[in-house]
């Protein structure tokens, strides 16, 4: 009985990779890479399409956006609540100057509080809505000027 010899790894032959090969997998590649892109959530107001993080506990909600030096000009934060009621919001260790939107349960603009600046202080103001709300937005300073909002515009959600 012969015995067989195992041929070195490199010495193996490999599968060849056509042009075909290639292309079909950078193609599966990019659809993968887009579905995790369109699965972020997004809101659109105005026409602009802005990502968002989500406030849906307690805890995000009372942390928001304290803390952080920056914001994408196209990123914000969306609070979402159970139900309508008026809201208020401060601006305490939050770095970033805002505009605040709020929106009722039909996602029809209530009011705005128009760029908000940063509080280092303990006493810090709060920034009412001017009726029922049940979904607050957070852009930079500057958004709600820029796209001409005006109460009674409608927020598209895209929160999958």
């Amino acid at each position: 009985m012969q015995a067989r010899v195992a041929q070195p790894i490199e010495n193996r032959a490999r599968p060849r990779q056509t042009p075909f090969m290639r292309i079909f997998l950078m193609t599966i590649a990019v659809l993968i890479c887009s579905s995790c892109i369109a699965n972020e959530p997004y809101v659109v107001l105005k026409g602009q399409r802005f990502t968002v993080e989500l406030a849906e506990t307690r805890d995000k909600q009372a942390l928001g956006l304290m803390f952080r030096d920056s914001m994408a000009d196209d990123h914000g934060m969306l609070f979402l609540f159970p139900v309508e009621a008026t809201r208020s919001f401060w601006m305490r260790n939050t770095r970033i100057p805002l505009d605040i939107f709020y929106f009722d349960a039909e996602l029809r603009l209530v009011s705005v509080a128009v760029d908000v600046q940063p509080c280092r202080t303990p006493q810090c103001p709060s920034y009412p809505s001017e009726g029922p709300a049940q979904y607050v937005l957070e852009l930079t300073a500057g958004k709600a000027a820029e796209l001409s909002v005006r109460r009674g515009d409608v927020l598209e959600l895209h929160i999958d």
